[in-house]
């Protein structure tokens, strides 16, 4: 299954070759802005998980690669927090046409000038128990994972659907856990990160409140 993956990247990465090949003959590479992106990460069997469906950073992080004409910084990788609703009011910036007002995301053209700048403080994700619950017999999930991913940490709570009670939490320190294998949610407990990562998740969900079922 891995080697088949891994085909499906390469296989991929040869497609990208040919749209890029087709832009470079018809003269429209200097006036396209060029985005790879996927709708989510995939698990391979860690944390002993297959696909798409959970709060870890293996499923959350996706590819993004941005080009544009005339870029300054082209090859350079950033670190900064992006979310895929900022994907479309980018692109209104980088084409110069209007952004329509109510947009969740933000325009991340400036970490492309600068890949050294922050334009957000976390990025937010969000997956049921079980993970597929519209295919039970009761169509509802069990519990509801809430994500928020900071600068140097990932902070999870899982609360029950019908509830909003907490059922659990996790936190991954990625200063010195990168692949989220120990949950630091005890030791971590009272510290700035910790609880500054909570407020973040708090205020996104529900505006101030623990996560509820809405």
């Amino acid at each position: 299954m891995r080697h088949g993956y891994l085909a499906n990247v390469s296989y991929m990465d040869a497609q990208v070759g040919k749209v890029l090949k087709a832009l470079d003959d018809n003269k429209l590479t200097e006036r396209t802005v060029i985005v790879f992106v996927s709708d989510h990460g995939y698990h391979l069997g860690e944390h002993g998980q297959w696909a798409k469906t959970s709060c870890f950073e293996y499923d959350a992080r996706v590819p993004l690669i941005v080009s544009t004409p005339g870029m300054k910084t082209a090859g350079k990788a950033s670190s900064s927090l992006v979310e895929l609703v900022d994907l479309f009011p980018t692109l209104t910036d980088l084409c110069g046409l209007k952004t329509p007002t109510g947009l969740e995301g933000i325009s991340v053209a400036p970490v492309l000038a600068d890949p050294t700048k922050t334009v957000k403080l976390a990025a937010f994700t969000q997956h049921p128990r079980p993970a597929y619950s519209d295919r039970t017999t009761s169509g509802i999930p069990d519990a509801m994972g809430y994500s928020v991913r900071t600068a140097t940490s990932r902070y999870t709570e899982w609360r029950d659907w019908k509830t909003g009670k907490m059922l659990g939490a996790e936190y991954y320190d990625h200063t010195r856990d990168a692949n989220e294998l120990t949950n630091r949610i005890d030791a971590a407990k009272g510290s700035d990160e910790l609880n500054a990562a909570r407020e973040l998740l708090h205020k996104q969900f529900s505006t101030g409140n623990p996560p509820s079922t809405r």
